[in-house]
């Protein structure tokens, strides 16, 4: 049993976490610390044991069939963000790839183009690709934001309509995919933000498609100064617009996937154009996983974002102090840290190779996040406060 009163990154010690076998755990030797990929250090929420435990004690473990996954975010959604989807036009589907990637095919064509906001999330490239789509990247200005000018200028490429959207286009379709909160900046939209987006893709006819993972880790309530979420359907100017939500990040639950798709007023006929087969795979037992956390896991995710807060604190101030070269981008979103280490290692080294051979440190290499992403490094900061010490101290040896 785990103590409840305790923040859920400290509930268990390194031995507990490295008897766990997903990738997490197996990608590297023992003695490398694993701070790269998108899994937190934390027992799942008893609702969601229970809701488990209970399914498969009465062999609840078939197909799933409904819009029972939207039906458990809306109160959520509501709760949280002032913001209720449309469940009858959701549709429920295996995870947030599987399910950007059916509405792509939905939106454009083999050839189209897709923008994406580097440094951002890989896949979102890399499945473009694999779908023969083209991929168009509009960077983040140097503070980590949205910028209007780069986005004008990548609609246009996109779409071959001429400069601030006047004339006649390629007839080319494209689709902006929109990372929100951003990952691995960490940068939280603002709703004047999204609404200028919005404004811009629709001048040039280009599509919006949200991936609203990391929604649950905004710190306003927490942090002085930091972003609310915005749904992106929640702006003014998203009524053809489509989200992707999960509780995957929120509440640990990569390895029991599911998704839903939920769409603004005049894309809900969009989601219908999915084939029904798109949703064959997805996982009974996940939704129900998900559903419980949804409906029953606030106080455990607000106990997590507390600790995700005190932690993002901790490395900014220790880092300061071991590797004070290392420069920490100060994002408000996501259990993400984004650390610009090009002034502390030496030029012509691979920061990430560095910091694996001399560190043992494991983390995300920031040059496969596309443009932006070179020199910098991507820290999941959802883990006990011992074991982010142990690993940005030794941080400080290999990059001070």
């Amino acid at each position: 049993m785990t103590d409840t009163t305790l923040c859920p990154l400290d509930q268990l010690s390194l031995d507990d976490l490295r008897r766990r076998t997903s990738v997490k755990w197996r990608a590297y030797p023992d003695d490398v610390l694993p701070l790269f990929v998108a899994e937190m250090d934390v027992p799942q929420p008893p609702v969601v044991v229970d809701a488990v435990t209970r399914a498969l004690a009465i062999g609840d473990t078939g197909y799933d069939l409904g819009t029972g996954y939207a039906a458990a975010l809306a109160p959520f959604a509501q709760r949280r963000w002032g913001w209720t989807p449309d469940v009858a036009t959701s549709r429920t589907l295996p995870d947030v790839m599987v399910a950007i990637v059916e509405v792509l095919r939905v939106l454009t064509s083999p050839g189209d183009a897709v923008v994406v906001t580097p440094p951002v999330y890989p896949p979102f490239a890399a499945y473009a690709r694999t779908e023969a789509r083209h991929v168009v990247e509009a960077p983040l200005d140097a503070d980590g934001r949205l910028d209007p000018v780069t986005l004008e200028a990548a609609f246009a490429q996109a779409t071959g309509v001429a400069a601030h959207g006047t004339g006649p286009g390629s007839g080319r379709r494209a689709v902006l995919l929109l990372c929100n909160p951003h990952n691995p900046t960490g940068t939280v939209h603002t709703r004047a933000e999204l609404e200028d987006t919005l404004a811009l893709a629709r001048r040039y006819g280009v599509r919006v498609v949200a991936d609203e993972i990391h929604a649950p880790f905004a710190f306003d309530d927490l942090v002085d100064g930091a972003e609310p979420f915005t749904p992106l359907l929640s702006v003014a100017g998203a009524e053809d617009a489509i989200a992707v939500h999960s509780a995957s990040k929120a509440f640990n639950l990569a390895g029991l996937r599911a998704a839903t798709a939920v769409a603004g007023p005049d894309a809900a006929a969009d989601l219908r154009r999915i084939p029904e087969v798109a949703g064959h795979a997805v996982n009974h037992l996940a939704v129900i996983a998900h559903a419980a956390a949804y409906t029953g896991g606030d106080a455990w995710l607000d106990a997590l974002r507390g600790g995700i807060v005190r932690n993002r604190q901790l490395l900014t101030e220790r880092l300061a102090e071991v590797a004070p070269a290392v420069r920490v981008h100060p994002g408000r979103g996501t259990y993400l840290a984004w650390l610009d280490v090009r002034d502390a290692v030496p030029e012509g080294v691979d920061p990430h190779r560095h910091v694996l051979g001399t560190a043992k440190v494991a983390l995300g290499d920031g040059s496969h996040f596309g443009t932006g992403g070179r020199g910098r490094l991507r820290l999941n900061l959802a883990t006990s406060a011992e074991i982010l010490t142990a690993a940005v101290d030794r941080l400080g040896r290999a990059l001070s």
